[in-house]
């Protein structure tokens, strides 16, 4: 009983990390007018899994996921009004591991029916920006082995080579004063963060 005590102590104390709590972004969810449509692209472009469905009152919803862990990443619910004038949703951003998965979804996007297609760099990561068919602007990025100063946003082609493309996105990282490799700044920012969760 006395180990198992400690060791439940131990456990706490590991979890709290002499103060700071557990905290973990799971999911969201998003309005939407059309229902199946929004659905169908998020399960065709993207490649989302419906995990369930079904009426909370009067609101319909569909549940979606790609990781098995997650019952569900993204949730669509009836109610956005089909007027509306300004969309509060700035974007919905995915990460992919390489610019051949990011080059892949760029085709699949379009085929299905996004819009507004923009491929750039952000020096810390290549993206495409598109709207979905509501008009949701989603980012799919890969990250690159550098930070710099943000915000940084300039185009880059999709029919250049994979080497092309990784060569400017470095090169225009590093015209900016705060260039690094994603490992240093990663070690810096966690410094900060435990700071922050130790208050």
């Amino acid at each position: 009983m006395h180990a198992t005590a400690l060791e439940g102590d131990m456990v706490e104390k590991n979890s709290q990390h002499a103060g700071r709590l557990s905290l973990q972004f799971s999911h969201l969810g998003i309005y939407v007018t059309d229902l199946p449509k929004m659905a169908a692209f998020y399960k065709q472009a993207l490649q989302f899994t419906q995990t369930d469905f079904g009426d909370l009152g009067p609101v319909q919803l569909v549940f979606l996921s790609r990781d098995p862990s997650e019952h569900h990443q993204i949730v669509l619910a009836t109610g956005r009004p089909a007027d509306m004038a300004f969309n509060v949703v700035n974007q919905l951003s995915f990460r992919v591991p390489d610019l051949q998965t990011l080059r892949a979804f760029h085709k699949r996007t379009l085929a299905h029916g996004a819009t507004d297609m923009h491929p750039v760099t952000h020096g810390n990561a290549i993206s495409i920006y598109c709207r979905d068919p509501e008009g949701n602007r989603l980012e799919i990025f890969m990250d690159t082995p550098w930070y710099c100063d943000q915000p940084l946003r300039e185009p880059i082609d999709f029919t250049e080579t994979d080497e092309a493309i990784m060569a400017r996105a470095e090169a225009i990282a590093k015209r900016l004063p705060k260039f690094m490799s994603r490992q240093k700044w990663q070690s810096e920012v966690a410094k900060r963060m435990e700071e922050d969760q130790r208050a």
